[in-house]
């Protein structure tokens, strides 16, 4: 680390250490509570995906879910003459409630990068961005690929976070036998989507997981689907197939302006989703749960390996408010068309 860089970083961590309200960031600290929720706050900023759903911050390790979705009927009318008037929950919380679990959050940003930033007058920004950044995008991939809590995790066995927590797809997998996941079509393992398959196209995809979603929640207005890249491309293809010799047509299929829609439900683009997912929610169904209070930091200097490290420990669990208001299928066994007359 060059002399003016190491200027820099002692003044990022003297200045950290007095928003914190500590002598020294190279021992583990904590943050007061609006000092956290701001550390939260940043994170969220940092994701156009996170700041679409919930991420709260829960006092208890354990509990009950906070949010719900309206369900069931509460017009009514009553003859007050025999009877009280009667209120209703229209929130419909499930019995299945969180469970945070520790979650670290360590990066480090070699010298020579340091050194690039030194010249910057936002170096400080540069660095807490790139930290929040890896957090966010780090949440995100544990919320779709997650299916487990190991006790030591395997980054080379599950590259994108599928030992560190359970997921949005796995309390899918997990809830009322599966019935929320379509996990097969006409061949036993596998959903085939394209000519020929289970399904000609996404539209009709879409529409057989929207069926999954509960009744009273199948009509809702915020309902939308989140489908991943494969899927949307294998869709494009085959409207190219289909109107490539129309210019008009072309046209419209490459002007990413025009508003998609399946099954009757908009779609919307997430980053790190599963190339080959679908999952037919509301955004509000969909939380981040960490605990207050239990979030914890270091900043050390490591000379020995030419970099900063930043730890970062937070206890967290991902939650589905409303269960039955939630559908997907099983990403890993949808198959498409390889070109050949087969599926891949």
């Amino acid at each position: 680390m060059r002399n003016d860089t190491r200027l820099k970083f002692a003044s990022l961590a003297s200045g950290m250490a007095k928003t914190y309200g500590v002598e020294m960031v190279d021992k583990t600290f904590s943050a007061s509570p609006s000092v956290e929720q701001k550390l939260q706050d940043k994170i969220v900023e940092s994701s156009s995906f996170l700041q679409r759903i919930n991420v709260i911050g829960v006092d208890e390790l354990k509990g009950e879910k906070i949010f719900g979705s309206a369900t069931g009927l509460v017009g009514k009318r009553t003859n007050t003459t025999n009877n009280d008037r009667q209120t209703s929950d229209p929130l419909g919380l499930d019995p299945f409630g969180y469970e945070c679990v520790k979650t670290e959050y360590d990066v480090h940003i070699l010298y020579q990068t340091l050194d690039a930033w030194a010249k910057f007058k936002n170096f400080n920004g540069k660095f807490m961005d790139y930290v929040r950044k890896a957090i966010a995008h780090a949440r995100i991939k544990q919320g779709f690929y997650g299916t487990h809590r190991a006790a030591e995790t395997n980054p080379s066995t599950s590259p994108n976070g599928e030992d560190v927590n359970k997921g949005w797809f796995q309390k899918l997998r997990e809830y009322n036998a599966g019935a929320q996941m379509l996990t097969e079509g006409g061949t036993v393992g596998q959903i085939r989507l394209g000519p020929g398959g289970d399904y000609e196209n996404l539209d009709a995809m879409v529409h057989d997981v929207l069926q999954l979603v509960a009744e009273p929640h199948r009509d809702g207005e915020d309902l939308v689907a989140l489908i991943g890249r494969d899927l949307l491309a294998q869709d494009k293809a085959q409207l190219y197939t289909a109107q490539g010799q129309n210019p008009t047509e072309k046209e419209r299929v490459e002007n990413s302006a025009v508003t998609r829609t399946y099954g009757g439900l908009l779609s919307h683009p997430v980053p790190f989703f599963p190339v080959r997912g679908l999952m037919i929610t509301s955004w509000d169904n969909l939380s981040l749960y960490y605990q207050s209070g239990a979030v914890r930091q270091k900043i050390e200097d490591n000379a020995k390996r030419d970099r900063v490290e930043h730890y970062n420990t937070m206890n967290e669990d991902y939650v589905v408010e409303t269960l039955d208001k939630a559908a997907g299928i099983e990403f890993a066994n949808v198959k498409l068309p390889d070109g050949n007359g087969g599926w891949q």
